[in-house]
């Protein structure tokens, strides 16, 4: 499991990315409760994840409509199998609007250029 967390702050609302291999919704769900072991992270306002796992494409919003999606698109375009990436975020206070979709995207984009490191 690789974490990387504060990557994105904007107007109070703090950003995380996290992934790990992945080969079904069990494993996704086992996934997210490892996460959600540290209590910062089950406090977090919003844990959107997305998994192709076998070919098969799975995403949970969480409460952050449309976001799972985006992670969704983006796996599909890197072909990246049996991997599930999760975005976290902390809400500031102030709504983002349609920025949240690029803060998301920025924070997949973070994930998949650190995979290697």
């Amino acid at each position: 499991m690789r974490i990387y967390e504060n990557i994105i702050s904007d107007r109070g609302s703090r950003y995380a990315v996290s992934g790990g291999p992945c080969a079904n919704a069990q494993e996704a769900q086992a996934f997210l409760k490892q996460l959600k072991r540290n209590k910062k992270f089950a406090k977090a306002t919003h844990n959107t994840w997305a998994c192709l796992a076998g070919g098969v494409p799975t995403k949970n919003d969480d409460g952050e409509s449309g976001a799972g999606m985006v992670i969704l698109r983006m796996l599909e375009r890197e072909d990246l199998q049996d991997h599930i990436i999760v975005v976290t975020r902390w809400y500031g206070g102030k709504h983002l609007g349609g920025d949240r979709f690029r803060h998301v995207q920025d924070a997949v984009r973070y994930y998949l250029d650190h995979m290697g490191d």
